[in-house]
């Protein structure tokens, strides 16, 4: 890792951004022969990385390829736990469907992570990198394409000065609220789902641990448990905004048994809860992926709901596509190559815009979906989760999709090199 760009007058690609997904990229490409910089505004030691908190992340049987590939994998043997089958149900009613890595000839469907765990691990590589350029604590505070020599000028201020940098590629990873993507003239759209997450630690009798997490649907919002090491599950507890404040307020012994309220006695008795955090949900997307010369990634790109995990999972295989597009380019095209091409970025737009659109359709459907009221829908509902149950083809693609193995994948979700 280098910290100062002055031998190199422009670069490939610049990547604005080093949380999860920015982080991602940058590892991805300092392990080709692309000219790649990265600007970052936090210290690498900081935990004040937005990305890098205390949720966690339940990682994709796709996404776990590629940071096998990326080489990330085995800085986080100590930090990851399996996750084996996945049990779906819609509180007081009846109706329940599970998903089984046996049944579709896998091991695991994925593996649980914090955001901090996987951060550290990214910037770890990141500091060992040779063919990488930092630039940290620093922002972007804007860019100019300069038609002529088909570059960005991207201003970049630090901690004692400021500089423009030339990039044939300007990549957007600053985050759902991207003040980046909004000076690039994109706009995004957000719908508010007046919900928070409420995110903690729990303690279960320990002959209960195992490999199964679960998604609940209440009336008041889904809940998630998330299996890990000893019998300690993450809890994520979506609920209306306007709640949120007497809930963190609350005696842990109560709202421990508001939990199990929500949950049943699937995993017996909750024996005690951890800290709590609280993050408010939102769905944002951009109203544009490329830009000239720009590429949106990640939650700059699309921000979900917590719902299914697909979040960072869908920003790797942003990661994953650009790479893989960005390094065959390369060889195709030689000395010619232009990472900013128009060529380029309509190649990308096309292979992730289906993925994209989806994804976000499926989420915020199961959103919507589980919070409509009636007797009738929910008995709809439960017939339905049974009919899913019971049906080996729709489990099947379900699996799929959520594993990130559905449609058009990477050589790196594959598991093959880049």
């Amino acid at each position: 890792m280098t910290t100062t760009p002055a031998s190199i007058d422009t670069f490939d690609v610049l990547i604005a951004g080093g949380g999860l997904v920015g982080g991602s990229l940058a590892v991805a490409l300092a392990r080709t022969d692309l000219r790649v910089a990265l600007v970052e505004a936090f210290e690498l030691d900081n935990n004040l990385q937005p990305s890098f908190d205390d949720r966690t992340i339940a990682l994709s049987h796709g996404s776990c390829n590629i940071l096998r590939q990326l080489g990330t994998w085995e800085l986080l043997a100590d930090s990851v736990w399996p996750i084996r089958q996945i049990h779906i149900s819609e509180a007081r009613q009846f109706g329940t469907a599970l998903i089984d890595a046996a049944e579709q000839g896998i091991a695991e469907l994925g593996y649980v992570i914090k955001s901090r765990a996987l951060g550290q691990g990214l910037w770890q590589q990141i500091e060992q990198l040779e063919n990488l350029t930092v630039l940290c604590p620093a922002r972007v505070t804007g860019s100019s394409v300069d038609s002529g020599n088909g570059v960005r000028a991207i201003e970049i201020e630090g901690q004692s000065a400021r500089q423009t940098i030339n990039a044939r590629l300007l990549i957007v990873a600053d985050g759902a609220r991207s003040k980046l993507r909004e000076a690039l003239g994109v706009g995004a759209t957000e719908h508010d789902y007046r919900q928070s997450a409420i995110v903690a630690n729990v303690q279960i009798a320990q002959h209960y641990a195992g490999h199964r997490a679960y998604e609940r649907f209440t009336a008041a919002g889904p809940l998630a448990l998330l299996p890990g090491k000893n019998g300690l599950y993450t809890v994520v507890m979506a609920r209306p905004s306007a709640a949120i404040a007497e809930l963190m307020d609350m005696r842990d012994e109560h709202f421990l048994q508001l939990v199990q309220e929500a949950f049943g006695f699937r995993l017996g008795r909750l024996r005690r809860i951890g800290q709590r955090y609280c993050y408010p949900l939102a769905l944002t997307k951009a109203d544009a992926l490329i830009a000239e010369r720009a590429v949106m990634i990640g939650n700059a790109a699309h921000g979900l709901h917590p719902v299914a995990g697909q979040g960072f999972n869908l920003g790797l295989r942003d990661v994953a596509t650009l790479a893989e597009l960005l390094v065959d380019a390369q060889r195709t095209d030689g000395a010619e190559f232009d990472a900013g091409s128009a060529k380029l970025l309509d190649l990308y737009l096309a292979w992730r815009g289906d993925d994209q659109r989806k994804v976000v359709a499926f989420t915020d459907g199961l959103i919507r979906f589980f919070a409509l009221p009636g007797k009738t829908l929910a008995a709809g509902r439960g017939l339905g989760l049974t009919m899913f149950d019971v049906f080996p083809a729709g489990k099947r693609e379900l699996a799929r999709q959520t594993m990130g193995l559905a449609g058009r994948m990477t050589r790196l979700a594959r598991g093959l090199d880049l």
